[in-house]
């Protein structure tokens, strides 16, 4: 995730970072320039179609189709910030879950061993989590405090590790039954958060409805030199490259936002996340 001033006017528009859609949508952009150049020349110079009063309202589709695209794309870009700040609550939901069943089992002032295991396990069980959703095989610092077998799912077993251990204590009358109780509800809460996060991750926006907006949207941005080369002459070569900027773009971040768990520039910190649940959970216990 990219850390940034909101006010510093300047660096948004002069500088081009790497995770600005220019960058990814220039070789289009020019693309769409030489085709609207080509066009205007082959009208203004042969073709000559302006004075048929039916070619020459074809700009009054795209007045139309304008509206239905925008709607389209405002959906769309709401649709995946939904998704974004979403995960960003199940994450903030994880890092307090996290402090607060640690703040408990020191309240519980159990042996060194204990809260040994749970200074790894409560950070464990993100790291873990991150790199589930990451779809890698690498879970944060090495222990034999747990193990784990790497062809299952990973924050099932810390998880079950967990509750194992606080079921352990109780069997051995370290903790009452209304103290495993209270415990129990955080490790439940690890599992819900879990199935949010994979619900966000395993359920992308419906194929169809991502398709057709792709399709509207290029040939919307095709289309458009033949409606306005009668009005605007030569100027369509700079204008339809940004019309295509600006509506593509908006389609670009939607994609990039809705799945908001891995590395792209825009997703959320969530390795900052888990390096701050791993130091705050070890400041409680330690």
């Amino acid at each position: 995730m990219i850390n940034y001033n909101p006010k510093d006017w300047v660096t948004f528009i002069f500088h081009f970072d790497k995770a600005d859609t220019f960058r990814k949508l220039w070789p289009l952009m020019i693309s769409v320039a030489i085709f609207s150049g080509a066009i205007a020349y082959l009208e203004l110079n042969y073709l000559k179609l302006a004075e048929s009063s039916y070619v020459k309202n074809i700009g009054m589709m795209h007045s139309l189709l304008g509206f239905v695209i925008s709607m389209l794309l405002v959906f769309r870009t709401n649709t995946s910030y939904d998704r974004w700040w979403e995960g960003r609550r199940l994450l903030g939901a994880l890092t307090n879950v996290s402090r607060n069943f640690a703040i408990k089992i020191k309240a519980l002032r159990m042996s060194q061993e204990d809260n040994e295991f749970f200074d790894y396990a409560i950070p464990k069980y993100a790291f873990a989590l991150k790199e589930h959703l990451r779809e890698k095989q690498y879970f944060g610092k090495n222990s034999l405090l747990i193990e784990v077998d790497g062809g299952k799912h990973i924050p099932n077993q810390v998880a079950t590790s967990i509750s194992t251990r606080i079921f352990d204590l109780q069997a051995s009358g370290k903790i009452s039954q209304e103290q495993l109780i209270i415990l129990n509800a955080d490790v439940q809460q690890f599992t819900d958060i879990c199935g949010g996060c994979e619900r966000i991750k395993r359920t992308p926006i419906p194929y169809s409805y991502s398709a057709f907006i792709k399709k509207f949207l290029f040939i919307y941005v095709i289309t458009l030199p033949f409606g306005w080369v009668f009005s605007l002459g030569y100027f369509v070569v700079p204008i339809v490259p940004f019309i295509l900027y600006v509506l593509a773009s908006l389609e670009l971040i939607a994609e990039e936002i809705e799945d908001p768990f891995g590395l792209d520039a825009n997703d959320l910190p969530v390795d900052e996340i888990c390096n701050n649940i791993e130091k705050h959970v070890g400041e409680i216990l330690k």
